[in-house]
C-alpha cells in the first residue's frame, strides 16, 4: 500500500472534492498538510496544481518537488509526469536519461501513457539503443490498455514489419481499434488499407469513409485523398467542386500534392471558374516545396504569359528544377530553350544532353519528339561535341528536392 493513503482521509476527501468543483484555494489549504505529512495523492495533486496554476501561481519547480515526493514513494503516475517535466525541461534542466528512467518505473507498473513515451524512446534510440522489437513491446502494452497512440503506432509495426513480423492483417485491426477512438492518423492509415487491399478486401466506398472521418478532424493528408476520390469517382460519386473544397483545404495546410491538384482546377476550370493567377499562386506553392510537376507546369505558365507576364528566364528556373529531378517534359522543354536561346544562351551541346535525357525518360508521343529534337541538333554539332553531349547525358543523375 502507497504511504499516506490513509492519513487524514476525511480531510482527503474534503481537499479532493473541492478540487474536482474547482475550488482550488479551499483544496490547496487542505491538501499541503496532509502533503507535508506524506500523503502521496495530496502531493500528486499539489503537483498538479503547481503544473497547471490551479488557485496558486504557475510554478514548475515546485511542481517536480512535489511530483518527485510521490515519484520517490513510487506513485505511477507521478513518475510519468515527473518523467514529462524532464523531458520538457520544465521545473528541470531537460534530462532525456531521467526521463527515460522515470518513464520506465511508471511503465513497469502498467502507466499506460509512460508505456508508449518509452516505447518512443526506443524507437528512436533516444538515451538507449535503437530497438524495434522493444519499441514494440511497449507500444503492445499500451495499446492493449485502449491507447490510442499506441495503437496506431503498433499498428504501423505490423504494416512496415518493425519489431515484428510484417502482418497487413495485424495492422488493419490496430488502425481499427485506433481509428474507432477517433484517432485521425488511424483513420488516414486504415483508409489506405482499405484503398490498396491490404489486409482487408480493396473497398474505395470504405477508404473514403474512413479519410472522410480523417479529414473532418484536420489531417492534410487525409484531405487530399478525399479531394483525389472526389476528382476522380472511386468510392463517391465524381464531384469537382467537392474535390476542389478539399485539395483547399489540404493546400491551406501546406499538403503539396494538394496544391499542384488545386492549381490544375484553376488552371482547367474544373470545379471552379478558369483563374490563371490563382493557378500561378498555388503551382508556385507546389512548386517552391519541390513538386517537379508543379515547377513543370509554372514554366509553362511563365513561358507562355498565363496569369504571370512572359518570363523565358523565370520558365527556364523552374524548367530546370523539374527536369534535374528526371521530369520528362521538363527535360524536352529545357532542350528546346537551350535549342533557341530562351530564357538561356544558346547552347547546342546543353540541348542535345537534355533531349537525350527525356528520351530515356519520356512515353509515347513524347519521347518521339524528344528523339526528333535530339536527332536534329546533333546535325548541327561536330563528333566531339556529340561525344561530349553523350557524356555529359550519361553522367547525369537525378536531384531530389
Amino acid at each position: 500500500m502507497y504511504k499516506g493513503l490513509g492519513m487524514g482521509q476525511s480531510d482527503f476527501v474534503k481537499a479532493e472534492d473541492a478540487y474536482e468543483r474547482g475550488d482550488y484555494q479551499e483544496a490547496f489549504r487542505l491538501l499541503l498538510p496532509l502533503a507535508e505529512l506524506g500523503s502521496i495523492k495530496a502531493q500528486f495533486i499539489l503537483g498538479n496544481m503547481y503544473h497547471l496554476g490551479q488557485g496558486v501561481l504557475r510554478d514548475f519547480t515546485e511542481a517536480v518537488a512535489w511530483y518527485r515526493k510521490a515519484a520517490d514513494q513510487g506513485f505511477a503516475q507521478a513518475q510519468y509526469n515527473l518523467g514529462l517535466m524532464y523531458d520538457k525541461g520544465q521545473g528541470v534542466a531537460q534530462d532525456s536519461g531521467e526521463a527515460l528512467g522515470w518513464y520506465r518505473q511508471a511503465a513497469e507498473q502498467g502507466h499506460a501513457k509512460a508505456q508508449f513515451n518509452l516505447g518512443l524512446m526506443y524507437d528512436q534510440g533516444q538515451e538507449v539503443a535503437q530497438d524495434n522489437t522493444e519499441a514494440a513491446k511497449w507500444w503492445r502494452r499500451a495499446a492493449e490498455q485502449g491507447l490510442a497512440e499506441a495503437q496506431v503506432n503498433l499498428g504501423l509495426m505490423y504494416d512496415e514489419g518493425r519489431g515484428v513480423p510484417q502482418d497487413f492483417d495485424e495492422a488493419v485491426a490496430w488502425y481499427r481499434k485506433a481509428a474507432e477512438q477517433g484517432s485521425a492518423q488511424a483513420q488516414y492509415n486504415l483508409g489506405l488499407m482499405c484503398d490498396e487491399g491490404r489486409g482487408t478486401p480493396q473497398d474505395f466506398a470504405e477508404a473514403v469513409r474512413w479519410w472522410r472521418r480523417a479529414a473532418e478532424q484536420g489531417d492534410a493528408q487525409a484531405q487530399y485523398n478525399l479531394g483525389l476520390m472526389c476528382d476522380e469517382g472511386r468510392g463517391v460519386p465524381q464531384d469537382f467542386a467537392e474535390a476542389l473544397k478539399w485539395y483547399q483545404k489540404a493546400a491551406e495546410q501546406g499538403e503539396a500534392f494538394a496544391q499542384y491538384n488545386l492549381a490544375l482546377m484553376y488552371d482547367e476550370g474544373r470545379g471552379v471558374a478558369q483563374d490563371l493567377a490563382e493557378a500561378v499562386a498555388w503551382y508556385r506553392k507546389a512548386a517552391e516545396q519541390g513538386d517537379a510537376y508543379a515547377q513543370h507546369n509554372l514554366g509553362v505558365m511563365c513561358a507562355r504569359a498565363q496569369g504571370v507576364p512572359q518570363d523565358y528566364a523565370e520558365a527556364v528556373k523552374w524548367w530546370s528544377r523539374a527536369a534535374e529531378q528526371g521530369h520528362a517534359e521538363a527535360q524536352l522543354n529545357m532542350g528546346y530553350v537551350y535549342y533557341k536561346g530562351q530564357g538561356v544562351p544558346k547552347n547546342y551541346v546543353q540541348a542535345y544532353v537534355w533531349f537525350d535525357l527525356s528520351v530515356s525518360t519520356a512515353e509515347g508521343e513524347a519521347r518521339e519528339e524528344a528523339v526528333k529534337w535530339r536527332d536534329r541538333v546533333a546535325g548541327l554539332l561536330t563528333p566531339v561535341q556529340v561525344a561530349e553531349a553523350q557524356k555529359l547525358a550519361r553522367e547525369w543523375r537525378p536531384k531530389n528536392e
